[in-house]
């Protein structure tokens, strides 16, 4: 069972516990703002407080993970991850949202993938963890394959941006021993 209270350290960011006081003006505004959800689904909605809270407590009482990416060297908020995590199967499917914009291409995604994956694999008892993107979000893609998770599948023409079908790609990496 994954533990819900941690403190994860590592280069460039700390990950903790997502909790009801890191809903604030700046969160919500990246889950409104056009260009930083562009390849999410959460650009369909409309986010407030009520939104926010509704998502935090879906997490109660469950192994997955919500999780606050905070930099290391002033302790801000600059993004969020999950970790929908399936003790039966002892898999884990990741995904990201960098919400701060001064801080893209730099580094902290990166630094805040590879420090959850090895923790949820030294830690949870987790054999294969698995993340999807859509083929035109270049950067997520380099920051999986950059970890080391491998091309798994592909949903041919799944989602619509900007008028045009696209596809959505499966990557996956399995813990080794």
């Amino acid at each position: 069972m994954v533990n819900p209270v941690f403190n994860l350290q590592g280069v460039k960011v700390v990950l903790r516990k997502f909790t009801e006081s890191d809903i604030n003006d700046n969160y919500i505004s990246w889950l409104n703002n056009l260009d930083v959800m562009r390849f999410s689904n959460q650009r369909f909605l409309k986010h407030n407080l009520e939104s926010s809270l509704q998502y935090l407590s879906s997490f109660d009482n469950t192994n997955n993970l919500f999780i606050s990416i905070r930099r290391l060297s002033d302790d801000s908020p600059i993004g969020t991850m999950t970790a929908y995590i399936s003790n039966n199967h002892r898999t884990a499917d990741v995904g990201i949202l960098i919400g701060d914009k001064a801080v893209w291409g730099l580094g902290y995604g990166q630094d805040a993938w590879n420090t959850l994956i090895k923790w949820l694999f030294d830690h949870n008892n987790i054999r294969k963890i698995t993340a999807g993107t859509l083929a035109c979000n270049h950067g997520m893609i380099k920051l999986i394959e950059s970890s080391g998770m491998c091309y798994e599948a592909t949903r041919k023409e799944q989602e619509i941006v900007n008028k045009q079908a696209i596809d959505i790609l499966y990557y996956a990496k399995f813990h080794t021993t």
